[in-house]
């Protein structure tokens, strides 16, 4: 795109950080509006999931670093912390811990301040971006065919900011559907799965030979409902994190918070909440249901796209948001041209793929929960029984526990684990649950 092109980023989050990055590639101008006030690595207001642990998986940490080639080795220079996925982090599925083993994955540990003050600092350093704090979004102009800027408010007074596109990336409580509506265009139509999600999440000091040296641990939800993680992050200390479905939510006082990690499959959060005194009590925040809004099935107007969570907000027990977010500014990079009539479709029809591959996952893990209202195919029942085989198999065999991995980090697609080998192994050894001390099969 050539000559003065203005292009404005609604929400310095990961998904707008990284949409403004892409965008700097081909427009002359970029400004990010964001509501909050940033102050260096303080938590915002509007991350309300910011007080809660955020892990990248390797799939978004290859496709930011495509953006940032730096960014890993920036992270660990901030105190993230990185590691090789089961060699550094202890990971927990249907009960069970899967095998250690080389996966070839790297995860990226770290506070999400941290994360968002790396991206930020890259971000405004290239050229032609702008940046406006206290800035918010109230509607869009233009008409149903082509918008052509956004009505803003800041410090009071009200003002219109022309664009030749607009992206709003403000996260699931986006108003793109109502803004539309005010324009005459079409909103899309939502697909939602109610989960009521409920999280606690406190500091704990870290004290040497925690954990056997590791510097995580993932206990994924069982059959209950509940799960929980822990990461080492900057300032020498664990996040943790506790989580329930359907209601069943942590407490938030330090003694209920303690009984709730005793609860789970394994003692590892327990043994870290009782060996250091919180900083303050935990944190509670809830997510009631997962939100898929369909621009992929819109005619949407010129100069206008919607990312992130605003297009599609995913139950955070997979950790796959920021992830879908990364892959989505590669697709919207892929999808730029000198022509930016049919952008919307373009990039709505090239990043169905990665949103769809983690919405699916998600809602089969979800459905695996009895009290999780919708359609149970003879597909999905199935999918659910064969995944708590291969849990089982991963727990005993690392060929199972490296591609079972690899998947969770959207790295490998579903279909891998139906491979007629891997088939094989998984049915051979994910039968009735092991006893423990059972040898690793190699």
């Amino acid at each position: 795109m050539s000559g003065d092109r203005h292009a404005v980023v609604l929400g310095a989050g990961v998904a707008g950080l990284l949409t403004a990055r892409v965008l700097s590639e081909r427009f002359s101008r970029v400004t990010v509006l964001e509501r909050d006030t940033v102050d260096g690595c303080e938590l915002r207001r509007g991350v309300p999931q910011a007080r809660h642990i955020h892990g990248l998986l390797d799939r978004g940490r290859t496709a930011i670093e495509q953006l940032i080639p730096t960014f890993t080795s920036e992270m660990a220079a901030r105190g993230a912390t990185v590691s090789e996925v089961l060699v550094g982090t202890r990971w927990y599925a249907g009960g069970l811990r899967v095998a250690p083993t080389a996966t070839g994955l790297t995860s990226v540990l770290a506070t999400r301040p941290v994360l968002e003050s790396v991206l930020r600092e890259h971000v405004l350093s290239r050229p032609g971006v702008r940046w406006r704090e206290r800035t918010v979004a109230r509607g869009l102009t233009g008409d149903g065919r082509r918008v052509t800027g956004v009505h803003i408010s800041a410090d009071g007074e009200k003002s219109t900011v022309a664009a030749d596109l607009v992206v709003d990336a403000t996260g699931r409580a986006s108003r793109a559907a109502e803004w539309l509506l005010d324009l005459g265009a079409r909103p899309p139509h939502e697909q939602r799965r109610e989960v009521d999600l409920g999280y606690a999440s406190g500091f704990f000091r870290h004290r040497p030979g925690q954990l056997g040296g590791h510097s995580a641990v993932v206990v994924s939800a069982g059959a209950d409902g509940r799960g929980g993680g822990a990461i080492r992050v900057e300032g020498d200390r664990w996040q943790v994190t506790l989580a329930g479905m359907l209601g069943d939510h942590p407490p938030t006082d330090p003694r209920g918070f303690a009984q709730f990690a005793a609860s789970l499959p394994t003692s590892d959060l327990y043994d870290i909440v009782c060996a250091g005194a919180p900083s303050a009590d935990p944190a509670p925040y809830r997510f009631r249901s997962s939100v898929r809004r369909r621009f992929d099935r819109l005619t949407a107007p010129a100069g206008f796209l919607v990312v992130g969570d605003a297009l599609c907000s995913f139950n955070p027990l997979y950790a796959q948001g920021m992830t879908v977010a990364a892959q989505q500014a590669l697709a919207l990079r892929d999808c730029l041209s000198a022509d930016d009539t049919e952008l919307p479709s373009r990039f709505y029809a090239t990043a169905t793929e990665c949103v769809t591959a983690a919405w699916q996952l998600a809602s089969a893990a979800d459905l695996a929960h009895p009290g999780v209202a919708g359609t149970r195919t003879l597909r999905t029942r199935f999918t659910n029984a064969y995944l708590a085989r291969t849990h089982r198999a991963a727990h005993l065999d690392p060929r199972v526990a490296r591609t079972f991995l690899r998947v969770v980090n959207l790295v490998e697609p579903p279909a891998v684990l139906a491979h007629p080998r891997m088939a094989q192994r998984i049915v051979q050894h994910g039968g009735a649950p092991p006893p423990t001390g059972v040898p690793l099969i190699r």
